[in-house]
């Protein structure tokens, strides 16, 4: 079995590269691609406390974030969908264009 210390190691890792990959990219798919990596690399720190621990509370954690995240993706898509058929792109310089 893998060591907790290791699965939030990499967890932390995978955070700051999402984190990264947030701030630097102007591709708004990109972004949200990110921003996935960082909520499953908080997913694996859950998983591993749960793991350290003994107890099946990250589990559940883990669970409801998934959840959380399918509906974030839903709706982020929604609104680039928009933003594409208004501007046709997807730049997230446009964004602010989406209020007039």
């Amino acid at each position: 079995m893998i060591d907790p210390t290791w699965i939030a190691g990499l967890g932390a890792f995978l955070f700051c590269i999402g984190l990264a990959g947030t701030f630097t990219r102007k591709n708004a798919i990109i972004v949200l691609m990110c921003v996935e990596i960082m909520l499953n690399a908080a997913n694996l720190n859950f998983v591993a406390a749960a793991s350290h621990h003994g107890d099946m509370n990250g589990w559940i954690y883990t669970a409801i974030a998934i959840a959380i995240a399918a509906a974030e993706v839903a709706v982020g898509l929604a609104i680039f969908l928009a933003l594409y058929s208004q501007r046709e792109t997807i730049s997230l310089d446009e964004v602010t264009l989406l209020k007039n």
